[in-house]
């Protein structure tokens, strides 16, 4: 049998030495900004944790946001949203895009806020200043007036459902153009207008 301890050794001297400790302070390897900023979109919760608090999680997945490309930047919100199936994650990344890369922003935009909760938080993280920015800016309100005209009225109505800020709210902020008299019926029930009843569409007269 050949000798453990030589062949122990050689594999000692093989591994790299680790070069990070980890939040547990043990011994640990440190991820690339790419590496470090995709575990961070998949599995992280932005909420405190045993390990980590919630500003700790979120100055960390800002640091890391500046320090990668654009490009991956956008992937990533894609990944953890149709892939990870995480909520308030895709929705800050896409927020640091905003102030990143404006195109990059509108190519993603619908793949990530796809339902009327991620509009929603979408446009608190926005608003909050978080992600760099406190307005929502040009570039931001036109890609979300685009996603209310891509709904039917229906979609709308059901994606009402929710506060801080509400659809409500979002709709007095971006100021969206209807192209029906019954979305513009819509519109002004939902913000709390006066409207004809009979011009509502069916669902929610």
């Amino acid at each position: 049998m050949a000798n453990k301890n030589l062949f122990r050794s050689l594999v000692g001297r093989l591994i790299r030495s680790a070069d990070a400790v980890n939040k547990e302070g043990a011994p640990a390897y440190a991820f690339t900004d790419q590496a470090a900023l995709a575990q961070y979109a998949a599995t992280g919760c932005l909420n405190t944790t045993f390990y980590a608090g919630a500003a700790e999680q979120l100055d960390a997945v800002l640091t890391l946001a500046g320090k990668v490309e654009p490009r991956f930047l956008a992937q990533t919100a894609v990944y953890a949203r149709e892939k990870g199936y995480m909520k308030d994650m895709p929705a800050l990344l896409c927020a640091v895009l905003s102030v990143r890369d404006l195109d990059l922003l509108a190519r993603v935009f619908d793949r990530v806020v796809d339902n009327g909760r991620m509009l929603r938080t979408f446009v608190q993280i926005m608003r909050s200043g978080a992600a760099g920015r406190k307005s929502l800016g040009t570039a931001p309100r036109r890609l979300i007036r685009n996603w209310m005209e891509k709904r039917s009225d229906e979609a709308l109505f059901r994606a009402s459902v929710g506060n801080d800020p509400s659809l409500a709210d979002i709709i007095k902020m971006v100021h969206p153009r209807p192209s029906t008299p019954a979305r513009e019926a819509l519109y002004g029930y939902l913000i709390g207008r006066e409207v004809n009843p009979a011009v509502l569409p069916e669902l929610v007269r």
